[in-house]
């Protein structure tokens, strides 16, 4: 905890919180007498249960926090003097593929996550109320914007489109999810109080009402009764909303005079909110370090408040994209302008990304206490969960790309390049998350011949021949201009000067994200229908298909590693073992600025990727309960490079651009 807020926490307790004991917690004070009606927008300002409420809320993702610490980020929450948590729902994690589905109790790979109702009711217990955004499309800088992608297996579909195909999957989706919802609504004794029905449909690039009229009809259907709301910007007008059906809130980080007031002329005699407001900004990788100023946040954030107006802080707490689970942004269909969104979802929010509070925390404490309609009880902010910097650690096993391939839990013959999202595996649901490999055995290469990807690549291709990494080493973000990454329309590399016989040839591609906001609705991944290799003036076919998912039981069970070669150039497996000794368990951070670009594995669990000669992320974080006494096996695939022989710990999050 930073020294001004323990100054200013002693101080207001001096004055106000000795007595806060005596007054009643938000569910005391809303529903005293009984629960008789939800969020009424009737009139100017917010009423619930007929009593008079600003909405003082903060996004937090249950799908991006150890479901081990979503108990601590509530308390911070609340004790922050907030009323409300928001989060969306995203379906990829519970409809993980087809007709599979995972609430909590499905064993899925992501499973962990599923707990929705779980998360809901905790945060009830912990006096919060719940804004809940289902989508079906979430944005979220969230894989597929929350679509699963195994929807595109099916040719022609138009996701976030009145395509039937899409609208009996969403329906199937919802009629699994709402009625979980439905019990956890407000007007029912749950915290759910509103509920947004899509999400800023107005900045797509197809505003398709009919399809938005389908999902406020699913909705409706499932017995959802509480507040049903849109969320846009401002310049999109009503386009991404149905007024009369849904109450309209706005998006915006600056300008509270013009958003609110443009909102005002939009929907007059209706209570104003921002559904996000920002206190930060999301990280590409290559870009500088995103961070937004706490003195202009708490101005904004009064002005907001003593409007009087109601705020979502999106985010709150911004967690980590776990996994393989990070989206990205794209301007053009053909991912040349594709970004992909960092591993840290830190946001600069007000509660970072270990937990830790900053100035913004203090203000959003103070503020609230000073504007809040109705004063209930607020806790005291919960203690820091300290991190520890863990010994430096010894790489002491390799396994070679052969190695791993040989391991491979699938094998695809196929004619033709297949993308991710066709090949046959996972109950005919093809593959979400990792990398696939290409594999030919048995070519004839002439000195300097010139291999062809036609196209752009989704979304990094690296070329062995015989084992050897041709392709350059993503050691700078000059090197996204090069072959082997995205931006490269019809990209070429010279295999050999000299003549190979008999050669094997691996394109292992990767997918870093498919995109949640802008054209995503081609998000196939791999080598696809407009990507054709050639060799020299020859067309490559007769592919084996190496799916590489790096799912937790297959992590956990890998074996025959070897000694460490440092001499290794090219994609490689790593593997180091972090001993506890005590019961001193918990967060730590790994440091990553000694190796190149790849992803990092403990105990099973994919932490994440890290891509040091880009930045601006360059320390992963590990949360402690995904620790244990004893061993710890802590695993690193690099793509390039051998960049050293040990694993460094930190205390902090670093953020640097080279």
């Amino acid at each position: 905890m930073a020294f001004n807020f323990r100054i200013l926490l002693g101080l207001f307790s001096l004055i106000t919180l000795g007595a806060s004991a005596d007054l009643p917690t938000l569910y005391e004070y809303y529903t005293e007498g009984g629960i008789n009606s939800g969020l009424s927008v009737d009139q100017p300002q917010f009423t619930l249960n007929g009593k008079t409420i600003n909405i003082y809320s903060g996004g937090m993702h249950y799908f991006r926090v150890p479901p081990e610490l979503w108990q601590d980020r509530l308390r911070k929450l609340r004790a922050a003097g907030l009323n409300t948590v928001e989060t969306y729902i995203a379906w990829n994690i519970h409809e993980p593929q087809d007709g599979v589905f995972d609430f909590g109790d499905g064993g899925t790979e992501l499973g962990a996550w599923a707990d929705l109702a779980g998360f809901i009711r905790m945060a009830q217990e912990e006096d919060l109320f719940v804004i809940v955004r289902p989508g079906p499309y979430i944005c979220a800088e969230w894989e597929f914007g929350g679509f699963p992608s195994w929807l595109l297996k099916n040719d022609g579909i138009e996701v976030r489109t009145n395509d039937p195909t899409f609208m009996g999957y969403v329906q199937r989706y919802f009629d699994q999810l709402l009625p979980i919802l439905s019990e956890l609504q407000f007007t029912k004794g749950g915290p759910i109080i509103m509920v947004q029905v899509e999400n800023e449909l107005g900045f797509s690039w197809r505003k398709d009402i009919d399809y938005l009229q389908g999902v406020y009809d699913m909705i409706v259907a499932g017995g959802i009764v509480e507040l049903l709301s849109s969320g846009d910007g401002v310049g999109s007008g009503t386009s991404g909303s149905l007024p009369g059906l849904l109450f309209q809130t706005i998006d915006f980080g600056s300008d509270v005079t013009g958003n609110f007031g443009a909102l005002e002329e939009l929907q007059p005699n209706k209570p104003l909110m921002a559904m996000e407001f920002y206190p930060g900004w999301l990280d590409h990788w290559s870009d500088q370090h995103q961070t937004r100023d706490s003195n202009e946040f708490r101005n904004n954030y009064e002005q907001i408040l003593a409007w009087p107006g109601s705020a979502n802080l999106y985010m709150f707490h911004g967690g980590t994209n776990f996994g393989f689970t990070n989206g990205a942004n794209n301007g053009d269909g053909d991912n040349s302008n594709y970004q992909p969104v960092t591993t840290s979802y830190d946001y600069d929010a007000p509660l970072t990304e270990a937990g830790d509070y900053s100035a913004k925390y203090d203000a959003i404490r103070e503020l609230t206490q000073k504007y809040s309609a109705a004063q209930t009880y607020t806790p005291d902010p919960p203690q820091l969960i300290e991190r520890r910097v863990y010994s430096t650690i010894d790489v002491n096993g390799q396994l070679k790309f052969e190695d791993i391939l040989r391991q491979a839990p699938d094998k695809i013959d196929s004619d033709v390049p297949l993308s991710m999202e066709k090949l046959p595996i996972n109950q005919n649901s093809g593959q979400t998350y990792g990398y696939i490999v290409y594999h030919r055995e048995g070519l004839n290469i002439p000195a300097n011949s010139v291999l062809t990807i036609t196209g752009h690549v989704r979304d990094t291709v690296m070329v062995l021949v015989n084992g050897v990494l041709l392709s350059n080493a993503l050691t700078s973000s000059d090197h996204l201009n090069d072959f082997g990454y995205w931006r490269i329309e019809n990209g070429n590399i010279t295999l050999t000067t000299e003549d190979l016989n008999d050669a094997t040839l691996d394109l292992i591609v990767e997918n870093w994200g498919r995109v949640g906001f802008g054209n995503f609705y081609y998000q196939f991944k791999g080598l696809i229908d407009s990507n054709q290799v050639f060799l020299n003036d020859e067309e490559l076919n007769s592919w084996t298909i190496y799916p590489l998912e790096f799912k937790r039981s297959w992590n956990r069970n890998l074996a025959d590693w070897g000694a460490v070669e440092e001499s290794q150039s090219g994609p490689a497996l790593y593997k180091a073992t972090l001993t506890i000794d005590d019961n001193d368990i918990t967060d730590t951070f790994i440091d990553m600025r000694s190796w190149i670009r790849g992803f990092v594995i403990v105990n099973g669990i994919v932490l994440g990727r890290y891509a040091s000669g880009l930045g601006p992320q360059q320390a992963m974080y590990l949360p402690g309960p995904w620790l244990q006494k004893g061993d710890n096996e802590i695993i690193v695939f690099e793509h390039s490079l051998w960049p050293g022989s040990q694993i460094v710990f930190s205390k902090d999050s670093i953020f640097e651009t080279p």
